[in-house]
């Protein structure tokens, strides 16, 4: 393909001989090599810890969003005193901040009386300026269930749904903690999922109000099997669930013009989904993210959908086939057949490579720039090469930036080119051919999420 002009640099193509050149193009950092902080978090993560956190959550015996609250040992409220006082713990002596995330629930389809909600919430306060009110989630639902959704004091373990997410949530809080990060990172223990995504949409609405930069979200629930229903054994992936434009009875501007120019595998999460692949690929070798082009398995749902539903990218993990024998199951044998979520069914070394999955993603996209805003194609004049305009990013570390393209009928991303610290370049490649995304690289080569242009008219 034809080279790249920058913009910045372009007029300098039409002036006298005796005008001095345009200065080079500073080289690109290299984004291909994996950082050193980011294989260490990795290296750290415990699968015997994973497990620890999964065996304990189980002997509460029942954490049902309504069970029991007083007891020490048994009950959600033993179980949310054990998370909060687990992450303190490991994140003593570090800036890790450990609250609960508290409100009453009125009565609704699954909540029979008026009900304390509590979420257990760890946060990582970023440490760059330009970057810490940037925020990325991960969560893990630590309620659990019966058959009977509405069965509060019957055992319901929930080992692989979801204290396996939960499990996950917390490993990477401890481990993570003892670094530092340019963004802030989340990391939550949520309730009431199996009651309606209650605990995730009290903080996602929240968010929203506050007007907080939720630049990225992901909900591990049900990752703690490599085992389907069908005996087979696949422990070499995770499926990632990304949605595309959401499903509204009216569009956003926004969404309308992705809509109108092809976009729909462009929106937010679709982005931050090609981001997690890629890193996630990249530091856990042998490990595939198989990213599923829906917001979640077919007519069901997470506690990521919260966060779409208020306009953040968000993302769910979960297991590559699911055995539904161990899964909303009272716990029983019928036929000689097993039936409930319990622990003999986890694949703990399988739970800590989506764990690292989870820290890959998370530490690569804190460590980088934030996405490129206000990207633009121009479109005043009929042209087969492609003009890309953008907001100047605004870290002190920032390198430059690359643009990225790939043919329409691609899901990755194919090409890309390099084009140094500049607010605006051009490409000889037609914008009706491909699609386009700008992203931003720092010093370290650390790139960010890739941003979608709409037309600039």
């Amino acid at each position: 393909m034809a080279a790249l002009l920058a913009a910045a640099g372009a007029a300098s193509a039409a002036a006298p001989a005796t005008t001095s050149a345009a200065p080079a193009t500073p080289k690109q950092p290299d984004i291909t090599a994996q950082q050193a902080q980011i294989s260490k978090i990795l290296g750290e993560v415990s699968q015997q810890r994973i497990e620890g956190h999964i065996r304990k959550l189980v002997s509460f015996g029942t954490r049902h969003t309504m069970s029991e609250t007083e007891s020490p040992t048994r009950g959600i409220g033993a179980a949310r005193r054990w998370i909060k006082a687990e992450l303190e713990r490991c994140g003593a002596g570090t800036p890790l901040q450990v609250t609960y995330d508290s409100h009453v629930a009125p009565v609704s389809a699954r909540i029979t009386k008026p009900t304390e909600i509590v979420n257990v919430v760890a946060t990582l306060p970023g440490t760059q300026a330009a970057s810490k009110e940037r925020m990325y989630v991960v969560s893990g639902h630590y309620d659990s269930r019966a058959s009977d959704v509405m069965d509060a004091t019957s055992d319901a373990p929930g080992a692989n749904d979801d204290a396996s997410g939960t499990a996950a949530i917390m490993e990477l809080a401890c481990v993570m903690a003892k670094y530092k990060f340019d963004a802030t990172l989340v990391f939550m223990a949520v309730a009431a999922e199996e009651q309606g995504l209650i605990g995730a949409r009290h903080w996602a609405v929240g968010a929203r109000e506050k007007n907080w930069n939720v630049a990225g979200m992901f909900t591990n629930d049900i990752i703690g099997s490599s085992k389907g229903d069908d005996g087979k054994v696949d422990n070499k992936q995770v499926r990632l669930f990304a949605q595309s434009i959401p499903a509204t009875k009216e569009m956003s501007e926004a969404v309308r013009q992705l809509v109108a120019t092809g976009g729909e595998n462009d929106s937010l999460s679709r982005q931050l989904a090609r981001h997690t692949k890629e890193q996630g690929e990249r530091y856990v070798k042998g490990f595939k993210v198989s990213v599923i082009q829906r917001h979640d398995r077919y007519l069901r749902g997470g506690d990521h959908m919260p966060f779409l539903e208020q306009g953040y990218a968000a993302l769910r993990f979960t297991e590559p086939a699911e055995d539904f024998s161990h899964q909303h199951q009272d716990l029983r044998t019928e036929n000689g057949k097993v039936y409930g979520d319990t622990i003999d069914h986890v694949d703990f070394d399988y739970i800590a490579k989506v764990t690292r999955v989870n820290g890959a993603a998370m530490a690569s996209l804190a460590l980088a720039p934030a996405a490129p805003q206000e990207v633009k194609l121009r479109t005043a004049a009929l042209t087969n090469d492609s003009t890309l305009v953008w907001k100047a990013n605004g870290e002190p570390d920032l390198a430059g930036y690359r643009i990225v393209w790939r043919d329409t009928t691609s899901a990755n991303w194919e090409g890309s080119k390099w084009v140094g610290n500049v607010t605006e370049a051009t490409l000889d490649l037609s914008k009706d051919n491909v699609f386009f995304g700008v992203q931003a690289v720092d010093k370290d080569g650390n790139v960010s999420v890739a941003t979608y242009p709409l037309p600039l008219r």
